[in-house]
């Protein structure tokens, strides 16, 4: 639980009194409350306070104040650094960093690939094995403990070309 992971950015300064623009790359809202602590290039950064922004294209911002952060100027020096976190610890929840690199097999045993990577989709997200093939995240039925290979049930026809 140590690795840190990329929550979002700060995307550029907003006002003259250090208020910045957060866009997250994460549903949890938790990572910009205020007193949370995200990591920057050059340390911690403690949220003083903080709101959603008008929905802009999909997008997750948040109007964020950093202590320390108190003008334009001191704003500017940070746009467009990338702000990490520690995992949130809850079980039963699936997480993207979990999941890439694991084997994933269909439920009669056969092994169908790696995850390299989890895209985003509306319906649900996507693993994506590293030959390109794309399953829902929904037909997981087995995570294991966090070590072992994920366990997928997939609708029949669902791989064919």
């Amino acid at each position: 639980m140590s690795e840190l992971l990329d929550v979002g950015r700060i995307v550029k300064p907003h006002g003259l009194k250090g208020h910045v623009v957060v866009e997250l790359w994460t549903n949890r809202s938790e990572r910009v409350a205020p007193g949370s602590v995200l990591t920057g290039p050059n340390g911690e950064l403690r949220v003083k306070q903080s709101s959603p922004t008008a929905p802009a294209a999909g997008r997750d911002r948040w109007l964020v104040t950093f202590d320390g952060i108190d003008s334009r100027e001191t704003a500017e020096a940070f746009r467009g650094q990338v702000l990490r976190a520690a995992p949130i610890d809850e079980p039963g929840s699936l997480w993207v960093h979990e999941l890439v690199g694991r084997d994933v097999f269909g439920v009669s045993g056969e092994r169908l690939g790696v995850v390299e990577a989890v895209e985003t989709n509306p319906a649900s997200d996507l693993l994506v094995l590293g030959d390109g093939t794309l399953i829902p995240l929904r037909f997981v039925v087995d995570s294991g403990d966090g070590e072992n290979g994920l366990t997928v049930d997939l609708p029949e026809g669902l791989l064919d070309l």
